[in-house]
């Protein structure tokens, strides 16, 4: 049985970050308050695990997709992801492409800015209160820990996506009218702060599935550290990670992805969805995202193996291009090229076409009229999908992400899903490794990093062909291989980002976003909502550019 955290939700009240308004509204029919629902050691557990349940809100999301992944160099539009730069009901073509990313995107506002503040406010309660919640002085520690960690993990959401954001280490008990924006070196003091404690009080395991450990602890603090440019304390961090424990690279990068084996040696900490969807408040959907509209195409129907396409996200033509899958097997574990026919009804199939037949074939090679004569099924290659320039010609039909799928769905209507959300993994400590080592000058030592994924997802018989010499590493081969191994895990933007190659990449690769990304864009927006609510507008001012 698939075991999974117990997230609750609680007060709105205990959960309200800044002076904004909460969207989701909950009844409390007892009239508590922090001060009398953190009195026990039970309401301080289910305060921490409250605290969890917001990572939620964007990761496995349509929202957390598009804040994470897109408007980079490896996403763009597909046809059902709204077709202009507006708002309006449809705030995910301004974070794709950057047209219209104003002040009021909807999810910039409710996904990370007042989410991220709800957890960080609920951590702030459990911090306050815990000292005299009677918790006994050892798990006093970990919770402690617990929460610190969590803190720190939503704050680096926001300073990574905002810059300047107000640093709260109280709970809000009141309505705030001022606010001030802390300058980004003291929030990360304070995320440093945080994670420090948090990996000496954290325990190295757990029995409850989804919650935080020292080694999971070690790795986030290993990126923070790789964000923030101390590459020799991030490379410290993540080889720790690597070596200290008994995590281990799968045998196969296709292995990670099967729906009976997400519980594995390789993922350090995950979201976790349980399979009574009752529970989960919105389960999963990242296995709707990246499909294509295949259930419209001649010998096929939607159904449950092939998955339900909400046809949001596609791949840009770079993406596909950085895989030589003749040698990486990342190419077709991630992808989905070919189709295969499941129409019952003969009629509704080509002449000559059987069940389990191919019925559509994506390629990003040309194909011949010729060849395309000479098969049954339907050809999209790369010219019916892509313009010369990159630019998408057909948004309904191309090469589908496949790493999220869900077959185990009970109906082909259901679009919620069980699967689990990595959230960190090994695979991105070694590449975290070789990253930092790559930029203290030790280009031998990253090449090592590199080869270990890159031996790992190599075809069988082609490992030697996938081992690269130091001389290949430059950070923009780093980019590629994390784009390789880590397409659609909810990180691109803030790699890009990290990297000072968010305008530049996007800029060459990405031509819907091309003609808009400006250097401001590196930060949101900060929602006008609440600039609007604040009294000292002169001390809380908007983000460059917006």
């Amino acid at each position: 049985m698939k075991t999974y955290i117990k997230y609750i939700s609680l007060l709105a009240l205990i959960a309200t970050g800044l002076s904004c308004k909460q969207d989701l509204q909950e009844y409390n029919p007892a009239g508590s308050t922090a001060q009398t629902l953190f009195t026990t050691p039970e309401g301080i557990e289910a305060g921490v695990n409250g605290v969890y349940s917001y990572n939620r809100y964007f990761y496995g999301k349509e929202e957390g997709q598009a804040l994470m992944e897109m408007g980079t160099d490896i996403w763009t539009n597909a046809a059902n992801n709204g077709n202009t730069g507006t708002n309006g009901l449809f705030p995910q073509p301004p974070l794709m492409t950057y047209q219209g990313l104003t002040t009021d995107n909807v999810w910039v506002k409710t996904r990370m800015w007042q989410q991220c503040y709800a957890a960080i406010n609920l951590a702030n309660n459990v911090l306050k209160y815990l000292p005299s919640a009677g918790v006994p002085a050892a798990r006093q520690k970990e919770l402690e820990g617990e929460s610190r960690f969590l803190r720190a993990w939503y704050y680096w959401h926001l300073v990574e996506s905002f810059g300047p954001v107000p640093l709260q280490l109280e709970p809000t008990e009141t309505i705030l009218t001022t606010a001030t924006r802390t300058p980004v070196d003291a929030v990360y003091e304070q995320i440093f702060q945080d994670l420090q404690f948090a990996v000496t009080a954290i325990p190295l395991t757990t029995t409850d599935y989804g919650r935080i450990t020292r080694p999971a602890s070690e790795a986030f603090l290993a990126k923070v550290y790789l964000t923030r440019g101390k590459n020799q304390e991030a490379s410290n961090y993540a080889k720790k990670v690597i070596t200290g424990y008994s995590y281990k690279l799968l045998p196969t990068y296709a292995s990670l992805w099967s729906i009976t084996g997400q519980q594995n040696t390789e993922v350090l900490w995950s979201v976790n969805y349980s399979t009574n969807l009752a529970f989960n408040a919105g389960s999963n959907l990242n296995h709707t995202l990246f499909l294509m509209e295949y259930n419209t195409q001649p010998g096929m129907k939607r159904d449950v193996a092939n998955g339900f396409p909400n046809v949001r996200y596609m791949p840009t033509l770079f993406l596909l291009n950085l895989f030589n899958e003749q040698n990486d097997s990342r190419y077709n574990a991630s992808f989905k090229s070919a189709w295969k026919a499941n129409e019952t009804d003969a009629t509704k199939r080509p002449a000559g076409m059987n069940v389990g037949d191919t019925a559509v074939f994506t390629t990003k090679y040309p194909v011949t009229a010729a060849f395309r004569q000479s098969k049954k099924y339907k050809i999209y290659d790369v010219n019916d999908m892509y313009k010369a320039d990159g630019t998408p010609n057909d948004r309904f039909h191309y090469v589908s992400l496949q790493k999220f799928d869900d077959p185990t769905r009970a109906t082909d209507t259901e679009t919620q899903s069980a699967r689990d959300a990595y959230i960190l993994r090994l695979g991105e400590m070694y590449l975290i490794a070789a990253e930092a080592l790559f930029n203290l000058g030790k280009k031998d030592s990253a090449a090592y990093y590199v080869n270990e994924i890159r031996t790992r997802a190599a075809v069988p018989g082609r490992q030697a062909n996938m081992r690269v010499a130091a001389a290949d590493v430059t950070l923009d081969f780093i980019l590629d291989e994390r784009a390789r191994e880590l397409a659609g895990e909810q990180v691109r933007w803030f790699d890009l980002k990290r990297t000072n190659k968010l305008v530049e990449r996007a800029k060459k690769y990405n031509p819907d976003a091309a003609p808009n990304i400006q250097p401001f864009h590196v930060l949101r927006p900060i929602p006008q909502s609440e600039i609007d609510a604040v009294t000292n507008k002169n001390d809380f001012k908007q983000n460059a550019g917006y």
